[in-house]
């Protein structure tokens, strides 16, 4: 099955979207080239062969396409693992953290994991928040950002309040950008459920809070409470 995907990829390859898939990112990123759409395509198709194996079985093949280190292989990975979150367990939390350590080197395998993955693991069992905020002191900026980024769905619907402004505490002088936009992300889903709870948020910690992540949690408010959450 790996070696069917690799070969598909790679025959969807080009140079154009290669180039132009490592201008979104800082850090070296490793890609073969290959539009999103198809990868999505792919990762659908694949799916449906893998479908009935033991979840085990297919979480090890999802490992195998992390090795590799290039996006689309992550992509597919992670949809993967998403696609099976009707079989998740609690012992599987420990092999989507693993995945984040030793896998995650860009904020697009980062968010790819959490939004879906992650996001959809802590709803069914919403006990493991409490791990997300360990991950906030760790010197893994992917580890960090993932503290926020898990909890982006979720948020958006109007879920875990406190916990969105608990993690936003343990973040909040984080020196690292991509951890301040992921914290910043965060309340901005929140504030579209819950808009006086985060503008109250924001007024109150604006003095400590990176001008990134003020930016990213009011994006979405109106105009004039953008402007009173902008004043120092």
């Amino acid at each position: 099955m790996i070696i069917a995907v690799r070969r598909e990829l790679e025959e969807s390859a080009d140079e154009k979207t290669r180039e132009s898939g490592q201008r979104f990112f800082k850090e070296e990123a490793k890609f073969l080239g290959v539009k999103a759409a198809v990868v999505r395509e792919i990762a659908k198709k694949r799916f449906r062969e893998i479908k009935d194996r033991d979840k085990e079985e297919i979480f090890a093949l999802c490992e195998e396409l992390l090795k590799s280190d290039y996006g689309e292989e992550a992509f597919i990975a992670f949809e993967w693992a998403y696609s099976l979150r009707k079989r998740y367990e609690p012992s599987d939390f420990s092999i989507f953290e693993r995945w984040l350590s030793q896998y995650v080197n860009n904020w697009a395998k980062c968010d790819t994991l959490c939004n879906h993955t992650l996001g959809s693991f802590v709803e069914m069992y919403p006990e493991y928040v409490a791990r997300l905020k360990g991950w906030t002191g760790s010197e893994n900026r992917w580890l960090r950002r993932a503290a926020a980024v898990t909890l982006i769905l979720p948020a958006r619907k109007g879920e875990f309040l406190d916990n969105v402004f608990e993690i936003s505490d343990l973040l909040l002088e984080d020196g690292d950008d991509l951890v301040q936009k992921g914290y910043g992300w965060m309340l901005k889903e929140a504030s579209k459920k819950h808009q006086q709870e985060v503008f109250d948020y924001v007024v109150k910690n604006r003095g400590r809070m990176p001008r990134t992540a003020l930016r990213y949690a009011i994006e979405k408010m109106p105009e004039d409470l953008r402007r009173r959450a902008m004043e120092r």
